[in-house]
């Protein structure tokens, strides 16, 4: 069921910086990230949604950035990891911009800058319509997508809605690319929250390193820290219950049968190393051994779509735009520009 939207544009308190994406923070952090500086203004859509069974208004924030050359009439929609906030896009929206591309990135909701809602459950379906919104308000009929991680499970239900809105999709370090749910065991959210907060500063940078396949933790010390700050803060067991409805998402709500699909014209951005599987970690030895590389799983599921093809991106893992910008973002404007 579609929900009302409110759509007005409001202005979030938000000191942008021309710097790194990330500056330094507040020892501690709230749920919503005040005082966290992403690299551009921040403003907020309004927008209803449902949890636990009434209708709540929270607030899509969203970044909309000008090209900073001559405009080609094009607009790109960043869509953002599970364990990122939209704030990680800085240098692809600077690479973009620059190549005179509009360039949209919102967080959605229970992530990053936007509203957090206790007891919603999180869809891909929603998310979809939240952003669908969003482009409806901002007056864009047409644009080309570029997802990360878990932004290609609502990026699959945001193009299979409207293909016909969309130019381009460059699925990049997808997850969703098989069905978790023989390989894993249903989540209890109750012992996934204790897990979270049991979990230090030194287990999250492991466990990252390891599953993202990154040569080094440097790359992930921004979220790593940012976790940390937002644990010193009392939101954060409000933050970890509406963090965790997206792992139940990711886990029940499953794409892969549908990517086939989708009719646009499509790239699989993938790095070598890149070993991302929720849930894998909970699944018995026996199945863990049937979990595969993102590469692998991309390039298999390739072949099945009308019109997409594979790059991949030796030594990299799950954040290729951090760990070589200079080759993800000239591999992403290569494939917009064909």
């Amino acid at each position: 069921m579609k929900l009302p939207l409110f759509l007005c544009a409001l202005t979030l308190a938000a000191t942008p910086i021309a710097g790194p994406a990330f500056a330094q923070a507040p020892v501690a952090v709230n749920a919503t990230l005040e005082g966290y500086a992403y690299p551009y203004p921040v403003s907020v859509l309004p927008v209803v949604v449902e949890a636990k069974g009434k209708r709540v208004q929270t607030r899509l924030a969203y970044m909309d950035v000008a090209p900073t050359s001559l405009a080609n009439g094009r607009t790109v929609l960043l869509l953002h990891g599970r364990n990122f906030p939209a704030g990680y896009w800085g240098g692809t929206i600077k690479a973009l911009t620059a190549a005179g591309y509009r360039v949209v990135a919102p967080d959605q909701i229970n992530f990053g800058k936007s509203g957090r809602v206790d007891g919603m459950a999180v869809s891909f379906e929603v998310m979809a319509e939240h952003t669908w919104a969003l482009l409806d308000h901002l007056k864009i009929d047409k644009a080309d997508v570029l997802a990360h991680s878990m932004g290609n499970m609502a990026a699959t239900r945001l193009v299979l809605a409207h293909p016909e809105r969309v130019g381009r999709l460059a699925m990049y370090a997808p997850i969703g690319l098989q069905d978790y749910r023989p390989l894993t065991p249903p989540i209890d959210p109750e012992a996934l929250a204790r897990a979270e907060s049991a979990k230090g500063a030194a287990a999250y940078r492991k466990e990252l390193t390891a599953s993202y396949g990154l040569a080094s933790s440097e790359v992930i010390e921004p979220f790593v820290t940012l976790r940390e700050q937002i644990k010193a803060s009392q939101d954060w067991p409000f933050f970890v219950r509406t963090f965790n409805a997206s792992a139940v998402a990711i886990r029940d709500l499953p794409v892969a049968q549908d990517i086939p699909r989708i009719p646009v014209k499509t790239l699989f951005l993938v790095g070598s190393t890149d070993r991302a599987a929720p849930g894998k970690a909970q699944a018995t030895e026996a199945d863990k051994a049937k979990f595969r590389t993102v590469a692998e799983l991309a390039q298999a599921l390739a072949p099945t779509l009308p019109d997409a093809k594979v790059q991949v991106f030796d030594g990299r893992g799950h954040l290729i735009h951090l760990e070589d910008p200079q080759a993800f973002h000239k591999a992403v404007l290569d494939f917009l520009a064909q």
